[in-house]
This record gives C-alpha cells, structure tokens and sequence, in this order.
C-alpha cells in the first residue's frame, strides 16, 4: 500500500545514499530506527547546495523534499518493506542560512508534508527545524529521522 501511494506521487526511491563520513546510514535498537542525516544527494552528487535566503525558499523546500526521499530509501533498506513501519517518530531538520534567514520550518515542512502524505496519520510527527551557519558538502538541507518499526 504505501508502495503505491509512493509511486502515485511519480517518486522513484533512489539507491540509499552512503555515508560521507565515519558512521553508518541507520542503526535499529528495539523496535526504533535512527536514520542518519540525509542530505540532497542523486547518484553520489549533491544535488542542492548553497545558502537558504528568502529569496530561493522554494528550492530549499525541494532541497528537504529530497532529504526526505533519501530517508525513505534508507527506511526500506532496512526494513524491506514500507508495511513495517509504525510510525515516523522524529524529524531533525538543519537548514544551510543566512543569519538573517527565520523560515527554516517552511523549508522543512516540504518532508514532513511528504511523510503526512505517504504514511497518514503514522507520517505525523515531532520536529525540530532549525538554520545552521553550513552543512556537510555545502547542502541545503540536511534531515535526520527517527522511526518506530514493527518486527
């Protein structure tokens, strides 16, 4: 079912991107997920890069959405299939801003948008979005999740 509601919004999961640093993508401990930041990442490049002004908030929004596809990418790597998650618990999202830049929430409401869509009320959840002076590889956005899945 959610594969579907996926495909209908025309999104093709990417391969999950690998980590540019030393950990690894997520690590399940119980029945929780914890996704590591995800940025705009389309085979091995960053796709969206740069600051985030009042000026290009609509390309930081599908900068979030990407993050977002990632996370998804990941979620079913690890899990195999959508159907097991329960929940998406958590959204850490970091925004690339300027220091005058205050929108970051309408930057990262482009993934939470996308998880209410695709999972209903089990894509609802807390958030925090907030600026950050750079992010790794000069991205946009950056957002990491937490996600109750099922055995």
């Amino acid at each position: 079912m959610i594969e579907e509601k996926i495909k209908a919004l025309g999104i093709e999961l990417p391969e999950p991107p690998t980590p540019a640093g030393s950990y690894i993508p997520a690590v399940k401990t119980g029945n929780l997920l914890f996704i590591s930041g995800q940025i705009p990442m389309e085979n091995g490049k960053v796709v969206y890069t740069g600051k985030v002004s009042d000026e290009n908030i609509e390309t930081a929004q599908k900068s979030a959405r990407m993050c977002a596809i990632n996370i998804l990418a990941q979620i079913k790597r690890e899990t195999g299939n959508f159907e097991k998650v329960s929940r998406i618990v958590k959204l850490s999202g970091f925004v690339n801003s300027t220091s005058e830049f205050t929108q970051h929430p309408k930057v990262i409401n482009a993934a939470s948008d996308l998880f209410f869509e695709i999972f209903g009320n089990k894509g609802k959840h807390a958030r925090i979005a907030m600026g950050a002076g750079s992010l790794p590889l000069n991205s946009m956005t950056e957002i990491d999740a937490i996600v109750e899945v099922s055995e």
